[in-house]
């Protein structure tokens, strides 16, 4: 009997594990597969909902437990669980040797995951490469993962020339789209009822969908961009509900989070949730005015739904952005004006760039029918214009 591929999956926080969630299933499902799925980063953490609990009731068995996030954001902490997050890894993969890594995006947990994998000789693909952010170091690091990986499953296709355009073999980009819109197209939205319920939140007429993560290139502060965007959203008035999502564990990032839950008190048009979950922060989606803030969702999801964003400063610069995305400076005057914008315009007809929500199944099927992994890790650098 043909014994089981070992496929580790790394899942760092919310976002990302929203993003895995139709492909964790598929590859679940799949009995050539045995899926080995490493918890990280954020999941761990009481200050970010303990996330884990989520993914476990969601049926998923977790195979390791990486322990690797400081209770500091500083560039110092955040070196720090970086290198923690290597030695975890390097336990984990030592433990449960994966035949094959998948890592998503470009955050440092996936980067120190990575990194283990490379030393100990396990091939790598990576999800979602190719992409620019010129306002976040992310860039660096997702760049980085390319050139560390062996298998590339891109968003789209400007990303896909991008990664060929860095050395990496034509034959090893796939253009799939992103795994993010497939949960949109197999979710059942909660009514405004179960959101009220839910989230012990009165919806106004307009409400706004707002994570506000750390700008860790941009000149300007994190605290000076999050006070514009307070001073614009005190102008829209208390009849405009405000639902805040926290910042992820990033430079700066407790500090934007501590500045969220002073500005909600004793505001009852605002509330600010650790983690609101795939389904409930997508049915929110589904129902807002406007998302706004400088999370890459507001690119990704929100043009799915036909809802438009306020996409603020320079943090997902870069990105291909749908019709439906405002773009403005980190500026009370400028904010104020794209969220009324916002207000005004029909966005059903949106496109959305990245995809048509079956990622997952054509991950699942390129990992699938690929041969032995292990004849990826030596790779050939092909220079422009080379195909063959």
């Amino acid at each position: 009997m043909k014994s089981k591929r070992k496929i580790g999956v790394v899942t760092g926080t919310r976002a990302d594990y929203g993003i895995l969630y139709c492909l964790l299933k598929e590859m679940a499902a799949d009995d050539q597969f045995e899926l080995q799925l490493m918890v990280t980063g954020m999941h761990l953490s009481s200050e970010f909902g303990l996330t884990y609990r989520q993914i476990e009731e969601d049926g998923f068995r977790i195979d390791a437990k990486v322990e690797m996030l400081l209770s500091s954001d500083s560039p110092a902490g955040i070196a720090k669980s970086m290198g923690l997050g290597m030695i975890g890894f390097g336990d984990a993969l030592a433990t449960l040797k994966p035949d094959l890594l998948v890592v998503l995006g470009d955050r440092y947990e996936m980067f120190a995951a990575a990194q283990a994998a490379m030393v100990a000789g396990i091939p790598l693909a990576h999800i979602a490469g190719g992409d620019t952010t010129e306002g976040a170091y992310d860039e660096a690091i997702r760049h980085s993962l390319t050139k560390m990986a062996h298998l590339h499953f891109v968003t789209n296709e400007v990303a896909a020339r991008r990664v060929r355009q860095m050395g990496e073999d034509p034959k090893h980009v796939y253009n799939v789209g992103s795994p993010g819109i497939d949960y949109i197209k197999r979710m059942r939205l909660l009514t405004r009822q179960e959101i009220e319920e839910q989230l012990g939140f009165k919806l106004r007429q307009r409400n706004l969908l707002i994570t506000f993560h750390p700008v860790t290139l941009e000149s300007d502060s994190a605290g000076r961009q999050l006070e514009a965007l307070f001073e614009a959203c005190e102008r829209l008035g208390p009849d405009v509900g405000l639902i805040f999502t926290k910042a992820n564990a990033d430079n700066d990032g407790r500090m934007i989070n501590e500045a969220l839950e002073r500005f909600a008190q004793d505001k009852p048009s605002a509330a600010v949730y650790a983690s609101l979950g795939q389904q409930r922060y997508l049915s929110v989606m589904a129902i807002a005015s406007a998302v706004v803030g400088n999370s890459s969702s507001g690119l990704y999801e929100a043009p799915s739904f036909g809802v438009p964003t306020v996409n603020i400063g320079d943090r997902q610069r870069g990105r291909l952005q749908a019709s439906s995305v405002l773009s403005c400076p980190p500026e009370a005057d400028a904010i104020e004006r794209a969220i009324r914008d916002a207000f005004t315009r029909d966005c059903s007809d949106a496109v959305n760039p990245y995809g048509d929500g079956h990622a997952a199944a054509r991950i699942h099927r390129v990992i699938g029918e690929f041969g032995e992994y292990r004849s990826l890790l030596k790779k050939t650098f092909r220079d422009m214009g080379e195909t063959k």
